[in-house]
């Protein structure tokens, strides 16, 4: 079972943003083998909904920005990511769900915009996403426009 939290950045204490940022770490740079820059300063503006398992760990996470953030006519889910250690769980689903259940609650009535990896396209069209734009690499890994 996951419960989720969200926080904003100011809300967050140190030991759960250090949490934050080693998932993020170990998927995204380590994991899909991305040099790139996470602190990109998104992340003072934005809400953190974390997952956590029944033993405290953070094995769920997902960034939620306002629009104007990330994209200028839409607030959007970034960052979206789930510990190696839940996955076939439906873990991932269980984050989507929560993400969106909370962008409704921060931004109600909002078009929510992704940049999701290509493979994923099926996932977040399960969400009612479609895509909105032509395939384009970010850090070597094919990514669609979303929109919902």
């Amino acid at each position: 079972m996951i419960s989720f939290r969200c926080k904003s950045f100011y809300e967050l204490p140190a030991h759960q943003l250090y949490a934050i940022m080693a998932l993020r770490q170990e998927v995204f740079v380590v994991e899909q083998n991305c040099a790139y820059l996470d602190a990109d300063g998104k992340d003072l503006k934005g809400y953190h909904l974390s997952g956590h398992d029944d033993d405290g760990k953070l094995v769920a996470y997902a960034r939620l920005l306002p629009k104007g953030v990330s994209y200028d006519n839409f607030v959007s889910i970034g960052r979206i990511v789930t510990s190696p250690s839940v996955r076939g769980t439906g873990a991932g689903q269980a984050l989507m769900k929560a993400a969106l259940d909370n962008m409704d609650l921060l931004f109600p009535g909002e078009s929510i915009k992704i940049s999701a990896q290509s493979y994923l396209r099926n996932f977040y069209e399960s969400f009612g996403f479609v895509v909105s734009g032509d395939e384009y690499m970010e850090d070597d890994i094919p990514h669609l426009p979303m929109v919902r």
